[in-house]
């Protein structure tokens, strides 16, 4: 007897908490470290970051041109991102790759792309300022872990997608999870 939480083709859930709870919690880990380097980088709002590896090396990370590059802080932009990816991953039951593909879209976009650009900001590091900064870095891992297994779901909603539209069944209609 087939599974209905599990995808065809597949041998096990994707939208399962096991799976989605330890990204959950990688995302709401993100989203501290995030938001106490918002605090440093917002006129100091602490008047020092914990750096234990690279001596100043988070000082000229978090008050480089490329941290201010936008009007608001990029710890801050990085706190949004965690936090939608911990929202976006709590949202939905154990059967959203196909009753809630949106959200799931809405899941992998946060923790993909946004991911990357995490990674590319700790690229930037070394070549534009010669500098490490140790939470970055643990930002960045946290970003790079969390990208497989959030992909899984993704491509289970689009072959669910994908596969209705063949069945005959409106795209549109399958995505916003109101075809029956």
């Amino acid at each position: 007897m087939n599974d209905p939480s599990i995808p065809p083709d597949w041998d096990y859930n994707p939208s399962a908490w096991l799976q989605r709870v330890p990204l959950i919690i990688l995302a709401l880990i993100g989203t501290g470290i995030a938001l106490y380097l918002t605090f440093y980088q917002l006129h100091h709002w602490i008047p020092t970051v914990w750096e234990p590896f690279f001596g100043r090396g988070s000082e000229i990370i978090l008050t480089s041109r490329t941290s201010y590059l936008l009007p608001i802080p990029d710890a801050l932009l990085g706190m949004a991102a965690y936090l939608l990816d911990a929202i976006s991953g709590v949202i939905g039951g154990i059967r959203r790759w196909r009753t809630l593909p949106w959200m799931v879209l809405i899941f992998g976009v946060a923790v993909g792309p946004l991911g990357l650009v995490s990674v590319m900001l700790v690229i930037f590091q070394p070549v534009l300022y010669d500098s490490w900064c140790t939470l970055c870095l643990l930002s960045a891992v946290i970003s790079i872990v969390m990208i497989g297994p959030a992909m899984d779901e993704v491509l289970a909603s689009l072959q669910y997608l994908k596969q209705s539209k063949k069945r005959g069944y409106s795209f549109w209609r399958t995505f916003w999870g109101v075809q029956k």
